[in-house]
């Protein structure tokens, strides 16, 4: 038995459409901070997809009562989305939650399969303001951006296959074919990019009254395409699946 969690997200309902005899888990089953509810969803369940929870001052914490919930539930196997160059330091403040699940995940003595994406293709076109421009603090960095299909689709090859050990206690990193600036991801969306400073991504953020760790993720993932943490293209997705990863596609006109 497989168990998909996030079944109605992005990349969960993706890997649940494909393998149609999953049990789907969404927040109407159990939250992961739930763990005797995360326990009984999972009961009989061999094989976990874990797609991270929403960003959350508790993540961590949300992910582990997740995770220990498997292990009461008899779970052997877990494959855990993660995020590229998760680090306990990496710039990007929401890798460094990743980090820390994958540590709890490998403690558990589980099968683990690690999948880290670098940021979704489908999310640089929501970067764009009102006025279509990029704006933020990543200078000429570059980022190897990857598509939800792709991502699905190691996923569900990883999950169909993990009775034969090949994937246990593996890392996979999954990009797109091709590291671009932010210039040049906005000259294929049609939209436009202007780099800001540290201080004045901070402060055009301001007016959306959002929690401090939350605007934090939002300018470090700028900030971790500058250092050049997102830029290394890996040939993961191909390895998966047979087949190449799919570029950035320009945006359909309206």
């Amino acid at each position: 038995m497989i168990a998909v969690t996030g079944a109605n997200g992005q990349i969960g309902g993706r890997v649940a459409a494909a393998l149609p005899d999953a049990r789907r888990l969404t927040r109407m089953d159990a939250e992961y901070r739930d763990t005797p509810g995360m326990r009984r969803a999972l009961d009989g369940v061999e094989t976990l997809l874990l797609v991270s929870g929403r960003e959350s001052k508790d993540r961590v914490a949300e992910h582990r009562s997740a995770v220990d919930a498997a292990v009461g539930a008899g779970v052997r196997r877990i494959v855990y989305l993660s995020f590229a160059g998760a680090a306990p330091d990496c710039t990007f403040t929401f890798g460094r939650d990743h980090w820390h699940t994958e540590q709890h995940i490998r403690s558990t003595g589980l099968g683990w399969t690690f999948l880290r994406d670098n940021l979704y293709q489908e999310m640089l076109p929501k970067l764009a303001g009102p006025d279509g421009v990029i704006r933020g603090p990543a200078g000429d960095g570059r980022v190897a951006a990857v598509s939800h299909d792709d991502i699905a689709a190691c996923a569900v090859e990883v999950l169909t296959n993990a009775d034969t050990g090949r994937y246990e206690q593996q890392t996979y990193d999954l990009t797109g074919p091709e590291a671009l600036t932010l210039h040049e991801v906005a000259a294929r969306l049609g939209v436009g990019y202007e780099p800001e400073t540290v201080e004045e991504a901070y402060a055009s953020r301001a007016h959306y009254g959002a929690p401090a760790f939350e605007v934090a993720g939002w300018v470090s993932s700028y900030e971790a395409i500058a250092a050049g943490e997102l830029a290394a293209v890996s040939g993961d997705v191909q390895r998966l699946t047979g087949r190449p990863a799919k570029p950035l596609q320009p945006l359909s006109p309206r």
